[in-house]
């Protein structure tokens, strides 16, 4: 059983001052826990839940589903640590207000409680107070809040009364949403069955939050808003402790790498924005106030409502007569590709606008089954949004990103990696040279030193992900002047100084490049950098060799290369493609030797080597796959006996279970692959919104590879693309679950909005409204773009609700044929889920494929041949049980893959069902 535990990894620097920070999981303070002391509480039963209220508080206490009552969305277990005042709980309030001409003045009601006055309860009222007394001194307003039902659902609502005789501007409106997301101190089993996360949807009339279980499992709890609560903003709660002075919307409870923190739901935050925002790039909807006349009243709430499942969440939010909507292929939308919008909602549209203004069109097109639908265009690019209104005026927003067409995208990436980061100092005393190495796009220069070592260092993810992104990009859309600075990369920088070349530790790779050493390199060191942190590594700590997350990427780019030189003509000339091959191999048994620990955990980026074995075995090189089937095997059968296999060096983690999935359907334990693939959707949204659509929780990671390094939740974070693996394979295999198409295609594109328009890669873009913009670091972006490369395909689906779609391509129904043409960046993959076929080129591209539902042929229009690409290479496989093999007449099998000659023009070849 894996424990959770605070590793020495987790215990940062404070490295760039750049922000106010909040305290990150790397401190070593540790807060006093508060004298525990018992709670009084009031039960109540609801049609769905059992809930408790503090006697005192008339806080939430508790909130458990019926059908699992040993579960709590809320952190109750924690009730008599979280008692004392300044923690919030839901059912506080935050409020920041001022009068005409004054400044904004600030009040919680969690920040120094006071007797709350009971009221009488009407017809369906659970609870009702006024909390007036709670919201401290000089307060202008009063505040009745109360508990209710209304059917299934329990309504939680405040009423404000401005009773004094002049108006009050509320730019600040914030409930506290508070859930059971804290993983400190429990087991990895125990958090699974007990913690909860929580994604937003900030959508304004339309938004919505989802609550789901680590374990995936349902229900899940959604929070939707009632008339007038729009979810404007999201904004995070910060830990007392470590608050800008004077800040009273603080919590006590610690965060850091087991605890995410709580949020407000934020009804208005104009006042935000005029003050602690005011330096942030353009919030996610415009802000807003709210003013209240002498003597007017108004009532805001949401309501607390279960769903069966994390399926089950659109349809729940259709029966509670939420507008509901869904983005084909998402809601990153190159130039070049046609999208749609699904629209089911009680009530009619009355317009659609974008702002900014043209950069999104969205044309009515003939409804489906019920669902209104949008023709999406995208013009220019960045972040826009279309915003919806309804008849009853309520306002529902769509957050979109707008890219170039993704082969520029890849292109530009290729591009400014293999030249603005390109670094080839000869008189570099630590010998990283040549090398693509980490940018700090802020400086436009690459980082040649930081006290996380790691990062000017090549190796660990924030040194290395300049590098894999690079690589990866030359798998599918290969540059020769490209390749073969990668090439120089590989045979003198990584292999002999990264990675050990011979010997016993042959394979092994170091931990970094760049290390701390001023009695050997004194002058070379910036004093304006904090030096004294644990992450100033020695030489002696760069150089060890038992970091396996270090491995998969070397493995990559020696694969990558072996790829390169297999499939394509003169690309590779410094070694063969079995060089590299064996050098792959030897990488991954080198993990297993010399970095056991961590090797027992799935690696980001592990899939590769399910590829580095499979091409093992097809290149006839039986001595080296069975070895490393053997070592991988002891690995997965150790996974098998585990509830939850998904530790890793960090005490709860999102990236160890794509390697998880992949060796579980490698070895055949597919119960343990469907566990795996349901704890991924319980991280992994799908939401009307480019960021957190697909977005895999992450919400530590700036801390070691960003230029601003804080506990935050991370937009495409490496988690978005390297999740999306397991569960586009978890979707051949099951065409029917569109679900998981719609999140793994979410966080497949969602990496691509990380490139700027120069080709700038940026580990993340920062969600917190007080910066909301990308990280000027590169950081470990590569290990999501490794995801991207190694996953992007383009998907024809007949869809029960949509009809006929194309994810990655542009679609035309002609007669009875489906003509799709690929505009994903690679168009070297297809999967036409109607037959179960999946379609792969390890060599060539493919133009258009048409469909024919009738007959099940399929016929592939392939680019010309090219000086390096004379012929192109097809593997097809059916990855649905029961689903009919598919042949290409008149073609050999070589390797696996059909060999095709390509002509000059366009050439096209036809499979059929057998």
């Amino acid at each position: 059983m894996h424990v959770l535990r605070t590793l020495p990894l987790v215990a940062l620097l404070a490295a760039v001052p750049l922000v106010p920070v909040l305290q990150p999981a790397w401190s070593q303070e540790k807060p006093a826990k508060p004298a525990a002391k018992p709670i009084a509480r009031t039960a109540y039963r609801t049609a769905d839940f059992r809930m408790e209220l503090r006697s005192d508080t008339g806080t939430l206490a508790r909130l458990s589903p019926h059908a699992e009552p040993a579960f709590d969305f809320v952190p109750g277990a924690r009730a008599a640590e979280r008692a004392a005042d300044g923690y919030v709980h839901l059912g506080d309030l935050n409020l920041r207000l001022r009068t005409p001409g004054g400044a904004w003045q600030d009040f919680a009601s969690s920040r120094k409680r006071a007797p709350i006055r009971r009221l009488a309860a009407r017809p369906g009222t659970l609870a009702a107070a006024d909390i007036t007394a709670s919201m401290g001194a000089g307060f202008p307003l009063k505040v009745q809040r109360r508990w209710a039902t209304e059917g299934k659902a329990v309504a939680l609502r405040f009423t404000l009364t401005n009773p004094g005789s002049t108006p009050i501007e509320i730019g600040g409106l914030g409930m506290p949403m508070v859930f059971d997301n804290i993983i400190t101190d429990r087991e990895l089993d125990t958090a699974h069955a007990q913690a909860s996360f929580v994604d937003p949807y900030i959508g304004r009339d339309a938004g919505y939050l989802q609550v789901t279980r680590l374990n995936g499992k349902g229900p899940a709890l959604l929070v939707i808003p009632e008339r007038g609560t729009p979810l404007e903003a999201y904004r995070p709660i910060a830990e007392a402790r470590h608050a800008e002075p004077g800040d009273i919307f603080t919590d006590r409870s610690p965060r850091g790498q087991t605890s995410e923190g709580f949020y407000d739901w934020t009804v208005a935050s104009k006042g935000f924005a005029d003050k602690e925002w005011k330096n942030a790039g353009e919030q996610w909807n415009t802000p807003t106030s709210i003013t209240l006349a002498p003597g007017e009243t108004r009532t805001i709430g949401v309501r607390l409502v279960q769903a069966p499942s994390i399926r089950g969440i659109e349809n729940t939010l259709v029966q509670q007569a939420r507008p509901v909507a869904v983005g084909i292929p998402g809601y990153v939308v190159p130039t070049d590709m046609d999208a749609s919008l699904f629209l089911k909602t009680t009530q009619p549209v009355v317009r659609v606008e974008s702002h900014p203004a043209g950069a999104l069109t969205a044309t009515p097109a003939a409804p489906v089954n019920g669902w209104a639908r949008y023709a999406v265009r995208a013009s220019g690019w960045g972040r826009a949004r279309l915003t919806i209104t309804y008849a009853d005026n309520s306002v529902q927003t769509v957050s979109y990103f707008i890219t170039k067409p993704l082969e520029q995208a890849v292109a530009d990436l290729g591009r400014f990696s293999t030249t603005r980061q390109w670094y080839d100092d000869k008189s570099d005393p630590f010998r990283r040279g040549p090398a693509v190495m980490s940018y700090d796009r802020e400086a436009n220069r690459i980082v040649t030193q930081d006290a996380r070592v790691w990062i000017a260092g090549l190796s660990d993810e924030g040194g290395a992900g300049a590098w894999v992104a690079a690589m990866m990009k030359q798998l599918d859309n290969p540059v020769p002047e490209e390749v073969a600075k990668l090439e120089r990369m590989m045979n003198e920088t990584v292999v002999g100084k990264l990675q050990v070349a011979s010997g016993p530790q042959a394979g092994a790779v170091k931990k970094s490049l760049f290390y701390y050493e001023p009695g050997q390199h004194g002058d070379y060191y910036d004093p304006a950098l904090n030096w004294k942190n644990w992450t100033a590594w020695t030489k002696k700590q760069s150089d060890d060799l038992g970091r396996s997350y270090n491995y998969p990427h070397v493995a990559a780019g020696h694969w990558v290369m072996y790829r390169l030189a297999r499939n394509h003509t003169g690309l590779v000339k410094r070694h063969d493609w079995r060089w590299y091959l064996e050098r792959a191999y030897q990488t991954t048994v080198a993990m297993m030797r010399d970095a056991p620990h961590y090797a027992q955990f799935g690696q980001m980026e592990g899939d590769i080597f399910v590829d580095i074995l499979k091409d093992l075995k097809r290149e006839g090189m039986a001595p080296e796959a069975a070895e490393m089937e053997r070592l991988m095997k002891g690995r997965a059968d150790h996974w098998k006996t585990l509830p939850y296999p998904f530790g890793s060096e960090m005490a709860w983690d999102s990236t160890g279970q794509p390697e998880v999935y992949a060796w579980m359907r490698y070895f055949g334990h597919q119960p343990q692959a469907d566990e795996t693939r349901e704890v991924i959707l319980a991280y992994d949204p799908t939401v009307p919104h480019w960021g957190y659509n697909g977005n895999a929780r992450r919400y530590w990671d700036f801390l070691y590879g960003g230029k601003v390094p804080r506990i935050e939740r991370q937009i495409h974070h490496y988690g978005s693309t390297l999740n999306a693996v397991p569960l586009f394979d978890a979707f051949r295999a099951n065409p029917k679950d569109t679900h998981l198409l719609r999140v793994a295609y979410g966080g497949l594109m969602g990496g691509i909005t990380n490139i700027d328009q120069e080709g700038f890669s940026s580990a993340a873009f920062h969600a917190y409204p007080d910066m909301m913009q990308w990280d000027a670091y590169t950081g470990d972006y590569g290990m999501g773009f490794f995801g991207h490369a190694y996953a992007t395909a383009t998907y024809l689906v007949n869809d029960p609700s949509f009809g006929w779609l194309a994810y990655g391509g542009n679609l035309k129904q002609q007669g009875g044929t489906l003509h799709v043409e690929p505009r994903d960046s690679a168009r070297t993959r297809l999967f036409v889920a109607p037959a179960g076929l999946w379609l792969t080129l390890e060599a060539g591209k493919i133009d258009a494929a048409d469909y024919d539902p009738a007959s099940g042929r399929v016929t592939l229009t392939l680019s010309g041949k090219t000086r390096f690409t004379p012929a192109a290479r097809l593997l097809a496989e059916t990855t649905v049980a029961g689903a009919r093999p598919y042949a290409l007449d008149g073609a050999k099998l070589e390797r696996g893959a059909y060999a095709i000659p390509l002509a000059a023009g366009s050439t096209r070849v036809t499979l059929t069902p057998r």
